[in-house]
């Protein structure tokens, strides 16, 4: 991809996370992410079983890949949980980016767990590229409150929330062009499209990159759904 040529990263790489000791993290996907009843609705996705010091070696390099094709004052959105927020955060300075925050994904369904906190929260680390161009003149709030997605309803193990998507587009100009280097079922891609962005995916797992594109074809061109 040529250098400075979108304006904005969100993405969800994958966590490398679901579990405190490295045989715990490097069971499949399906298997640390998902109930028994749920985990053959899904296919398998790559590169979520990395210990920690290869996680952030890896996600250093991602991200200053990211910071290369970004135009001066983009912004960088990049999903973690709370095992890989230290990481993330590093990884987003390591390759460049100023980082500016973290926006909060408050989960009101979220497990109880007994006698303990629940993990009731994943986080977006919040980066900018220089000097952030504010598309308006409103103060976004830093937690948004969305329900996780139902398992029979999602097109993809870890998918996000559509409105959370569009929550965080919103730091955005319409008409910019977004890169998502992780699309899975590429619900940032349908989310850019919805609200007249552009939209640049990119996806390991052919089974993902498929799903994908049926996707976004059916959200720029609706009519095609009943031919």
């Amino acid at each position: 991809m040529p250098d400075e040529s979108v304006d904005a990263i969100v993405t969800d790489p994958p966590y490398s996370s679901g579990g405190l000791h490295t045989g715990q993290r490097q069971r499949p996907p399906g298997v640390k992410y998902q109930n028994s009843d749920a985990r053959r609705r899904h296919a398998e996705f790559h590169g979520d079983n990395r210990d920690q010091r290869s996680f952030t070696l890896w996600a250093s390099l991602w991200i200053a890949e990211c910071y290369r094709v970004a135009k001066a004052g983009a912004s960088c959105m990049v999903f973690t949980d709370w095992r890989q927020l230290p990481a993330m955060t590093d990884a987003m300075q390591i390759g460049g980016w100023t980082w500016r925050g973290i926006v909060v994904w408050d989960k009101p369904s979220a497990r109880p767990i007994l006698g303990e906190f629940r993990r009731q929260c994943e986080y977006v680390v919040f980066g900018v590229k220089g000097r952030l161009m504010p598309a308006h003149r409103r103060c976004l709030p830093g937690v948004y409150r969305h329900s996780i997605i139902a398992h029979q309803k999602r097109r993809h193990m870890t998918e996000k929330p559509m409105p959370l998507i569009h929550d965080l587009l919103e730091v955005t100009p319409p008409g910019c062009t977004v890169l998502d280097p992780f699309m899975g079922s590429a619900t940032t891609g349908a989310a850019c499209l919805k609200t007249n962005r552009n939209f640049i995916g990119i996806e390991l797992s052919p089974e993902y990159f498929q799903s994908a594109c049926e996707r976004l074809e059916l959200v720029a061109n609706p009519s095609t759904e009943n031919s």
